[in-house]
């Protein structure tokens, strides 16, 4: 969540009256932001990634002033007509394909408002376009530019002055030198480059990486030009309107420009409905519709009342958090006010406590612990090689693949955990021997009553190398394990290509195969890049757990 230092005379100003810092300090935690603290400057809070809208002191004022009840209701922007216009060539399609513009005028600019400004447009950047990725903003002095506008695209040897240089680079040298274009060069790796020109065919910027230098915004700046673009309109349109309500509140005039036959910023509020019984069941109130209707006036928004069980509500343009009507409840609870909600408890009371098994498979870890076992944990995707082939066996009809894997080393659900250990022992050849390991997790197959279910079950497996690991040393812990869990688990030759032939057995209890234990093959071990002998078994613990707690 990004922290902003907001400049206290500034909040204050906007709000239009002077509030104690205790009041500030109460209030504030309440809106949905988390108080870093106040000092005779400044106003340090963590904004909550849902309201970007209140990066920025105008929009961190407007959001509080409804809240103190100093100004209820939707804020609403008047877009005046204009001349401006703006182009989209198809070429920058499958290069960064959305753009939009518009203009501010009428502002009045100093050294703070620029660094204000500066602050909130890269925090939009970090956070709600994703480093830039999904959108960019562009802040240019508007008098510089010449209408109307084309947003295109340029080769690599394209030159221009780039943001506080003084000599052109071409396009591949801000890429490969400039700090900027170091940075982000990899959201523009492609054969062309996306640009917007003026009429005189000056750089305007090369997004989403710099501004041309000719734009700069300075103290003598009074109208701005505000370009976006991106890879997702939906964020490219919240940005634009965001930073738009930040500079109308600053008191600058909104004035719409012509991007290929569409008109920006587009502001109008959306509408929602909202069930009132909906409202209330959730927070365990009994709210009318008149009430439901102010506590959605202090957040900002427009609300009025259709009938008694519904109301209306208008959505800021600048509101990106608001989804689903249970955002609009979550709104409610705010402006009602957490610290008013009488606590009660649950009629459905528990009390927390180990299920039984947990405390079998906690028991059971103990117990090879005290083995001299090693208890390690793996990753439950893996992919058939490892689960298969490396272990001399052939790909089961009952693995679980993932879909659109991308990456071939975990496209596949674990079915047995032998293979997860034997993978351990490869990765810790440089260590000393012997090494005992067991594991105890989840194993999931195909399900066999259909090809579209899954099973989940518990297996414990366990791997000894060195040069004493054999089929007795491995049966004797297996035999210690049926004691001390008072089960009787018997051994019957069995043949596993896993294992050598002759040490190998199956693991039976009450008739039914539980598991498998043996000698590891001198190919296997070939495969894992081994050296020394491994013993090793694994065993259907679900089975185990049944026969303990029958």
């Amino acid at each position: 969540m990004p922290t902003v230092n907001l400049n206290k005379k500034k909040v204050l100003e906007y709000i239009g009256k002077n509030i104690s810092d205790e009041v500030l300090s109460e209030k504030i935690p309440m809106i949905g932001t988390d108080l870093e603290g106040i000092t005779a400057d400044e106003i340090s809070v963590e904004i909550f990634p849902n309201r970007p809208d209140m990066l920025c002191e105008e929009g961190f004022a407007r959001a509080l002033k409804g809240f103190l009840g100093l100004e209820k209701g939707l804020r609403k922007y008047d877009v005046n007509k204009s001349d401006y216009t703006a182009t989209i060539d198809s070429s920058v399609v499958k290069v960064r394909e959305f753009a939009v513009a518009t203009v501010i005028k009428g502002l009045d600019i100093d050294s703070d408002f620029i660094t204000r400004l500066m602050q909130v447009q890269e925090k939009l950047h970090t956070t709600h376009s994703r480093n830039r990725k999904s959108a960019a903003i562009g802040v240019h002095d508007l008098d510089t530019v010449s209408f109307p506008l084309r947003y295109t695209t340029k080769g690599k040897d394209f030159k221009f002055i780039p943001l506080e240089g003084k000599n052109e680079m071409t396009i591949e040298e801000i890429l490969t030198v400039h700090p900027k274009g170091k940075a982000y060069a990899h959201l523009v790796d492609k054969d062309v480059y996306p640009v917007w020109l003026d009429a005189k065919d000056k750089v305007v910027s090369f997004p989403p990486i710099i501004n041309g230098a000719h734009t700069t915004v300075t103290e003598n700046t009074k109208n701005l030009l505000l370009d976006v673009t991106g890879t997702d309109e939906k964020v490219v349109l919240q940005a634009l309107n965001i930073m738009v309500a930040m500079l109308a509140d600053a008191g600058g005039k909104i004035y719409e420009v012509d991007v290929s036959g569409s008109k920006y910023p587009i502001i109008v509020p959306k509408l929602m409905e909202l069930d009132i019984s909906y409202a209330n069941r959730l927070l365990g109130l009994e709210l009318d519709a008149g009430s439901v209707v102010d506590y959605l006036l202090m957040m900002g928004l427009g609300a009025k009342k259709l009938s008694d069980s519904v109301v209306e509500v208008s959505i800021p343009c600048y509101r990106t958090d608001i989804l689903h009507p249970m955002d609009l409840v979550e709104d409610i609870a705010i402006a009602y006010g957490y610290e008013n909600f009488e606590s009660e408890m649950s009629d459905a009371t528990t009390v927390g406590s180990e299920s039984q098994k947990t405390v079998f498979l906690r028991k059971v870890s103990e117990l090879l612990v005290g083995l001299s076992y090693l208890e390690c944990k793996s990753f439950h995707m893996t992919n058939a090689k490892t689960l298969f082939e490396k272990m001399n066996h052939e790909v089961s009809k009952d693995l679980v693949r993932t879909a659109n894997a991308v990456n071939i080393e975990y496209d596949a659900m674990r079915d047995r955990l032998l293979s997860g250990l034997m993978k351990i022992l490869s990765e810790n050849t440089h260590n000393e021997y012997p090494q005992n390991l067991f594991e105890a997790g989840t194993v999931i197959s195909h399900d066999d009553s259909s090809e579209t279910n899954v099973s989940e079950n518990t297996n414990i497996a366990m791997v000894s190398a060195g040069l004493t690991s054999d089929f007795s040393s491995m049966k004797a812990v297996i035999e210690t394990f049926a004691l001390n869990l008072d089960v009787a688990i018997g051994f019957e030759e069995h043949e596993d290509p896993s294992f050598i032939s002759g040490r190998c057995a199956k693991l039976i209890l009450s008739g039914v195969q539980i598991g498998v234990i043996g000698e590891l093959h001198p190919e296997v071990l070939v495969n894992w890049g081994l050296d020394v002998p491994v013993a090793g078994a694994e065993i259907e613990l679900s089975k185990v757990m049944d026969a303990v707690f029958k």
